[in-house]
């Protein structure tokens, strides 16, 4: 049989005729003539090399090749009308399935516990995974059904992404308790200029580039600091400052969140940095998949109370 030619329709005949056992009785089922019926009987003969039914007095009875057939069929197409069906009200409570996050593991700490809480309450039969965010691939990762959310800094994306702003990111100086250069600054006061320069650094980098936003506003006001390692994730930043003399420039929400866990101290950076803004990233043809929208403004409930406050006052939501 050559698929590429053969008409599917052909298999609601077929199936009729197996419930009805009649041309007559399938034709008033699918609204058809007999004579229709009769027609696509011959053609899906000649298609399948096979009579496929055989009349015994008023009714036709399947072959033996026919009845292997039956079940299969019916179950396809079940199968092909639930996928074609107009979306369902959503119910997350029986929802099941997973949701895959594209982002650094600063959303480990800031996203996932309260995420992870929701789901368990709402949606017990959901999964939600982080995985990995590659800053040169996520767009594609996106295309490739590899992820079906990313959280980014705010970009220029193609138009076949949607996006949403979802908080505003400071940043703070982060140095360990009992620093001996920093005994005497005040908690979440502004870091000298010159001591922000002379002390060495930890960059979060997953690239390993030496430099980043930090430099670049450094730069502007005319002046260099000094990398002295670079750590592809953020907890190995917090890790490495807590157990050394070295700092770190890191998102406020972060460093709040992981102080006390770490023993850190948390500064103001000493030159003017522009809040990172955090946007939600989802391929278009997602926009009105049921699962898919209410796990986005699940993760956007959790995310958006994180928007960004100076130091010195607490953010809304914080802990």
């Amino acid at each position: 049989m050559n698929f590429a030619s053969f008409d599917l329709n052909l298999l609601k005949v077929l199936d009729a005729l197996f419930t009805e056992g009649s041309t007559v009785k399938a034709g008033a089922r699918l609204g058809l003539s007999q004579s229709a019926v009769s027609g696509a009987l011959g053609r899906l003969r000649h298609a399948l090399g096979d009579p496929l039914f055989i009349r015994h007095g008023n009714r036709l009875v399947p072959t033996d090749y026919a009845q292997g057939l039956r079940e299969g069929l019916r179950a396809e197409l079940e199968r092909l009308e639930a996928l074609l069906a107009p979306p369902r009200a959503f119910d997350p409570a029986r929802a099941e399935g997973r949701f895959r996050i594209a982002g650094s593991d600063f959303f480990a700490d800031l996203l996932m516990p309260g995420l992870g809480a929701l789901l368990a309450r709402r949606a017990p039969g959901l999964k939600a995974q982080l995985v990995e965010l590659v800053p040169t691939d996520y767009i594609a990762s996106l295309e490739r059904y590899e992820a079906d959310l990313a959280l980014v800094p705010a970009t220029d994306l193609p138009s076949w992404l949607t996006s949403a702003t979802l908080f505003s990111s400071p940043f703070a100086v982060i140095a360990r308790a009992g620093h001996p250069r920093i005994e005497g600054l005040a908690d979440e006061a502004q870091m000298p200029l010159d001591l922000f320069c002379a002390l060495q650094h930890v960059l979060f980098s997953p690239e390993g580039r030496l430099a980043a936003m930090g430099d670049a506003a450094l730069e502007r006001v005319g002046r260099t600091r000094n990398v002295a390692m670079t750590v592809p994730v953020f907890s190995g930043v917090c890790r490495v400052v807590s157990e050394s003399d070295l700092i770190a420039l890191v998102p406020l929400q972060l460093a709040r969140r992981v102080a006390a866990q770490h023993g850190l101290r948390l500064f103001a950076p000493p030159m003017p940095l522009p809040a990172a803004s955090i946007i939600g990233v989802w391929h278009r043809r997602a926009e009105a998949n049921p699962k898919a929208a209410w796990m986005r403004e699940r993760i956007f409930e959790v995310l958006k109370p994180l928007d960004g406050a100076p130091l010195g006052r607490p953010l809304v939501g914080s802990q």
